[in-house]
């Protein structure tokens, strides 16, 4: 799990105090605004609104490169969840190819494996204790399996029987490794960071050039902040697997493991 502080926060509580800090700084940038508003002239507001622009458009950067990101990471875990099924799969395909006498114990072993995934993949990452012990059985398994597949390579050297299965078991213990991985993969933090501080800023900017101009949109202004405080809500929630309303699905482990569990029944 990463040691990042902003990742063990709730999205909600993130979101909630950057739309009140967005309402707070426009609104004492606006107040400061209107006092100098006296003093300023149409080259001044001119600069201001010149600025303001120059704001929204870097926001809007920051904001669809960080979404950019957090997408591309979810989609990352989508396909990892589905060739790890694919890999499983194929394995348990290839169990046909082995030897008669420890067919039989690989097909079993293989079947607890699914499971065990499939139990994993449904556990929050905040449960590290229960996570943790899932894996560590997982891999205890695929040890086993490993060891019965160099077990049936003693009893018979083909490539196209056992040496199948050999590379196919390669490839789940493979799946197994990126798919973890890729739930530890999100937005650097300093990434989030410096948006949420864009945003800041940007709010601040908007309420001093309405205040200076004497002009406020109130309603058009609070709805922006609305809109940007739930593309921020959607950008981290994409990017926090297992925590958020945005789940990667788990529809191709659960098909498997029915299937696999169908089987000689």
């Amino acid at each position: 799990m990463t040691n990042e502080f902003m990742y063990g926060q709730s999205t909600a509580l993130i979101v909630f105090l950057l739309l009140a800090g967005m309402l707070i700084a426009n609104e004492l940038a606006y107040r400061n605004g209107v006092r100098k508003q006296a003093l300023a002239n149409d080259a001044a507001k001119s600069q201001i609104n010149t600025l303001q622009a120059s704001m929204l458009g870097l926001l809007a950067l920051l904001l669809s490169f960080a979404f950019s990101l957090a997408l591309q990471r979810f989609d990352e875990r989508n396909q990892s969840v589905v060739s790890e099924a694919n890999a499983i799969g194929t394995t348990y395909l290839r169990t046909q190819l082995l030897p008669a006498s420890i067919r039989e114990q690989a097909q079993t072993m293989l079947k607890l494996y699914i499971d065990l995934r499939v139990e994993e993949g449904q556990v929050s990452l905040a449960d590290v204790e229960k996570r943790d012990a899932l894996i560590k059985k997982s891999s205890q398994i695929s040890d086993q399996l490993w060891a019965l597949a160099m077990k049936s390579v003693e009893l018979d050297k083909s490539a196209v029987t056992t040496g199948m299965f050999v590379q196919s078991l390669n490839d789940t213990i493979d799946a197994f490794g990126k798919r973890d991985a890729g739930l530890q993969r999100h937005v650097p933090e300093t990434v989030v960071l410096l948006l949420l501080i864009t945003i800041i800023i940007t709010a601040a900017t908007i309420g001093y050039a309405s205040g200076l101009t004497g002009q406020r949109a109130a309603f058009a202004t609070l709805a922006l902040q609305i809109l940007i405080s739930m593309a921020v809500f959607l950008t981290i929630d994409l990017d926090r697997p297992r925590r958020g309303f945005i789940q990667v699905s788990q529809t191709s482990m659960l098909s498997l493991q029915q299937a696999i569990h169908a089987t000689n029944k």
